[in-house]
């Protein structure tokens, strides 16, 4: 037989779990989250005989319990009694019993019955202790901020709450209301402290950093935190993004390859003519080596606003990506920064030739007419590839999973493999 205490400190290990607090808070529509029917246990026939102080003190304890009587029922998740005064930690469940050696049958309880929610807690900081107390008190925070915040982030707070437990609400609130204004890349370029958004100070995402980037995660199917904050939001924030860069032939460089910060790619110009941009790192094993004159930088990810270098401006560029809305979105951002940019393996003809490849795409970017910023950065066919992406249960085309063969022969298309002779560039759009 088990005591307030003892149920209620069983209710506090529940309440740290992030399954039961979304189980419980969150409940699925059926679910039978609620009335919790707390067990209690019966007194055995040798607790009755010969342990009558303890089997007093149990029963004394439970007609201590507020709102509960000898003989009571179990209440229904849609009574209202537990909100009358003295009744807001739920309802025992009295049980006749009789013992071997008794005179007269004896009242025992046999369940704790908590309705709702606010019971459960009321409870919990009764006969919790000091757990008890703080959990009720993260509770009501909790309420506080799920009754201001869009309901998309409700599961993300519930079960993560050391994410922003110690945060004060309003700011808590009000990074969830500028991860709603976020869009990757939307910095075009800027430090994370210069965007204004929903009344932020300059330094917010330098404090919240991590939740900013949880609740982006929640839009963006995790993109956020593959990226880095500034990566994603294309800031150039004080922790600036590097990017690989690898010469594709001997002596361009004094390295097979290195790591550069992309403010420094900016404004430092790279001795080849022609420049392999690649959305992600682990693509350098597909590239065809050697490959005369050229430099490839990869793992830019959303993080394009250096293209605008100078620099970059006289070079031949080529850009290689996912067939994905992604990925498309990256290409028509770069050539934003680059008008003469010729793209690389995202095409439609690419895309069916190995559709046998294609994976979901949890989350689509913004379609393109919803960003005046890039939508002149489509061409009339990328638009209508990213429509058709849209509509198919496997519409990403990952590059790891092109052949080296297939990269190699558009890259060669691009950019074949001879020398440039002396002090000659190649035509534009080669």
């Amino acid at each position: 037989m088990k005591s307030p205490q003892q149920l209620a400190e069983g209710l506090v290990r529940q309440w740290q779990r992030a399954e039961w607090r979304e189980q419980q808070l969150l409940p699925a529509p059926g679910s039978g989250a609620w009335p919790l029917r707390l067990a209690i246990g019966l007194p055995d026939a040798t607790t009755f005989l010969d342990d009558s102080a303890a089997l007093r003190q149990h029963l004394q304890q439970w007609h201590a319990v507020a709102g509960t009587r000898p003989g009571a029922a179990p209440c229904e998740a849609s009574d209202t009694a537990s909100d009358k005064p003295g009744s807001t930690l739920g309802t025992v469940v009295w049980e006749a019993r009789r013992y071997r050696g008794g005179s007269a049958e004896v009242q025992v309880p046999t369940h704790w019955v908590l309705a709702r929610p606010s019971e459960c807690m009321a409870a919990i900081a009764r006969f919790g202790g000091s757990a008890g107390t703080a959990a009720q008190a993260e509770y009501r925070v909790l309420l506080t901020v799920l009754g201001q915040v869009d309901a998309a982030f409700h599961r993300l707070l519930l079960r993560r709450l050391a994410l922003w437990r110690g945060v004060p609400t309003d700011q808590v609130v009000t990074a969830t209301r500028i991860a709603r204004q976020l869009e990757p890349g939307c910095a075009q370029g800027k430090p994370l402290r210069a965007l204004a958004l929903a009344g932020n100070d300059s330094k917010f995402f330098e404090r919240h950093a991590s939740l900013l980037t949880a609740l982006l995660d929640v839009r963006f199917d995790g993109e956020a935190s593959a990226q880095g904050l500034a990566a994603f939001l294309g800031a150039s924030a004080e922790g600036d993004h590097w990017l690989l860069v690898a010469p594709l032939a001997l002596g361009l460089l004094p390295f097979a390859r290195q790591r550069v910060p992309a403010t420094e790619l900016a404004a430092t110009p790279l001795p080849a003519s022609h420049i392999l941009l690649v959305e992600n790192e682990r693509c350098l094993h597909q590239l065809p080596q050697p490959l005369p004159d050229t430099i490839a930088i990869l793992g830019a990810g959303l993080n394009l606003g250096w293209l605008a270098a100078p620099w970059l401006q006289s070079r031949q560029v080529a850009y290689w990506g996912d067939i994905d809305t992604w990925g498309l979105a990256m290409l028509a951002t770069a050539r934003s920064h680059l008008p003469h940019l010729h793209p690389l393996l995202m095409d439609r003809t690419t895309f069916d030739a190995h559709a046998h490849l294609a994976v979901a795409e949890p989350v689509h970017a913004s379609p393109f007419n919803d960003n005046p910023t890039l939508s002149g950065g489509y061409t009339p066919e990328e638009v209508a590839l990213g429509q058709h992406l849209r509509t198919l249960p496997l519409g990403r085309l990952e590059q790891e999973f092109l052949s080296p063969d297939v990269v190699a022969q558009a890259v060669g298309t691009w950019r074949p493999a001879r020398p440039t002779p002396p002090g000659q560039t190649d035509p534009p759009g080669r």
